[in-house]
This record gives C-alpha cells, structure tokens and sequence, in this order.
C-alpha cells in the first residue's frame, strides 16, 4: 500500500511539473499576430534581426515532448519579434534541443 501511494504521489508531481514548464512563457499582447514564415517567403520583407531562444527541455529528470519544446520556442520567437518590430519569423539553426535561433522580419506594412 505504501508503494502504491508512492507511486501516485510521485504520478502527480510529475504530470504538474511537466505541465507547469508551459504555463511559464508569457504570451505577449498582439503575439498571436506573429506569422510563422518559410525562408523563401520572405524574399521582400524587410530583415529586422535575428533572436535567439531557449527553454527548459527537462523538468527534474523528467523530458519534455518535442512539440511542447518547439511551441515554446515559437512563442518566446514571436515576442521576440514584438519587441523589435517584426511581424514575421523563420525558423534558423537549432544548435541543440530547446535553443533555437529565429529570423525576424517586418512584412506587412
């Protein structure tokens, strides 16, 4: 029985933890307006930088998924983006998991 509550108790921390590394990026105002673009569709928009970004890719010793890492790095990329002008950025170089570097351009007039 004490096992068991062990292992519950341990279940728990685990699911509230992983959870709580998401909830941690802060959702800039206007953000959602930030297009994510390919590198051949930015061809005449104006280049207003580069960002680089990066989270957290464990919680303990717990690994986070992929696609929450990605999304994260998206969201922290495009308030990135806000914050210099841009309205567009492109996906750069992933040096490794959970750091990656962003180009950032104005698009739209």
């Amino acid at each position: 029985m004490k096992l068991y509550k062990n292992v519950l108790v341990f279940s728990a921390f685990v699911m509230v933890f992983s959870g709580c590394a998401s909830q941690l990026i802060e959702v800039k105002q206007g953000s959602e307006r930030v297009s994510v673009a390919d590198a051949n569709q930015v061809a005449s928009c104006e280049s207003k930088g580069k960002a680089t970004v990066s989270v957290l890719t464990k919680v303990g010793f717990i690994s986070r998924s992929v696609d929450a890492v990605e999304d994260n790095l998206v969201q922290l990329a495009r308030n990135s983006a806000l914050d210099i002008g841009g309205d567009t950025i492109v996906k750069d170089e992933m040096p490794e998991f959970g750091k990656r570097t962003f180009a950032i351009y104005k698009c739209k007039p």
